[in-house]
């Protein structure tokens, strides 16, 4: 009939423990001359004390690890390589802190990953519907030509101009998810050099005169630079920043409004760059989740406006793929400011 463990244990303890007392006595008392025989028996206790110390300790300890650590491999998520032995002690409430504290660990790793696979299947749909928005409606415009459609001049040119547009932002989207995949896979390398951001902020403002004016919006520096400011990075990618935080200004700008663009000095090795508005503004609810993917604030006006809504989070991407940090300040009705650090040239 097999003993319980406990049992078993106990058995083996006393055995041991037996035959250490008899052995010791043994040592103590037939090896001793008859005038040192008292003194034997006095050194015989405490070295049975010692010895049963260490023999208690060491199978308790083992007991408890063997046991835990078979509870290690029948749980599948827990991994007996990551239960170190000189770890277990027959303090029951140090054991107990330990297993407490690696599975809380286990715990937040299960939440991260549970999150993350959310999260995938949230991109996953919004890449989805994201693609089929404009694709459908490119299909219906074609139908409609294909049914008779192109013989009438005018419904051909506006549809095929409206075709076109769907097109285009297909384009924008596949462009931009390929952007944040690079990014993501540290297949996009930074092409470091020294540039005049002043330049590259004018040059910005030239591309997209045309588009603010047709909001009669304002675009222009927030004061006279009479030198260059230097820094460091990608200036193909910083320009692509700028480029969206401007465009985002435009598109969500007021009419007749004003987009303004600063440097100022951020601390002793960095700038700051600032696109201000003064728009409509983000309730503070939103803020935390602008740079998420395909995240609009208003889906019916961002629909108007077009895009990929992938704009922000490129910026976000970009900008610490330079170990840079990029911030939001905005207050609804009021307008917003966003902003990111470069590091300075001297």
């Amino acid at each position: 009939m097999k003993l319980k463990k406990t049992y078993s244990f106990s058995l083996l303890s006393s055995v041991y423990l037996t035959i250490s007392i008899v052995l010791t006595f043994a040592l103590v008392y037939f090896l001793s001359s008859e005038e040192k025989k008292l003194l034997s028996i006095l050194v015989f206790f405490p070295a049975i004390f010692i010895i049963s110390f260490f023999i208690i300790q060491f199978r308790t300890e083992r007991f408890i690890y063997n046991r835990i650590k078979k509870i290690y491999d029948e749980v599948s998520i827990l991994n007996d390589d990551e239960f170190i032995r000189a770890s277990t002690t027959s303090d029951i409430d140090s054991l107990s802190n330990s297993v407490k504290n690696y599975v809380q660990g286990k715990r937040i790793e299960i939440k991260n990953l549970t999150e993350r696979d959310s999260f995938r299947k949230d991109f996953l749909g919004n890449v989805s519907h994201e693609l089929k928005t404009p694709l459908f409606t490119v299909q219906g415009y074609i139908l409609t030509l294909i049914e008779g459609g192109i013989n009438d001049k005018l419904i051909r040119d506006k549809y095929l101009e409206r075709a076109n547009k769907g097109v285009d932002r297909l384009v924008a989207i596949v462009k931009d998810l390929d952007m944040i995949a690079k990014l993501e896979t540290e297949g996009l390398k930074m092409n470091y050099e020294v540039f005049n951001i002043i330049d590259l902020i004018q040059n910005v403002f030239d591309l997209f005169e045309m588009k603010a004016k047709k909001r009669n919006i304002t675009l222009q520096f927030d004061k006279v630079y009479d030198y260059p400011v230097f820094v460091n990075g990608d200036k193909e990618r910083i320009e692509q920043v700028l480029i969206n935080l401007i465009v985002n200004s435009i598109k969500y700008g007021k009419l007749n409004g004003l987009t303004s663009v600063g440097i100022e000095s951020f601390d002793e090795k960095k700038f700051i760059i600032k696109v201000v508005d003064n728009g409509e503004g983000i309730k503070e609810e939103h803020i935390s989740r602008l740079f998420e993917r395909f995240y609009r604030v208003d889906q019916s006006r961002s629909r108007e406006q077009g895009g990929s809504g992938l704009g922000l989070s490129i910026v976000k991407h970009i900008v610490e793929a330079h170990n840079e940090t990029v911030l939001i300040n905005s207050t609804f009705k009021k307008g917003s400011e966003f902003s990111f650090t470069m590091k300075k040239v001297k």
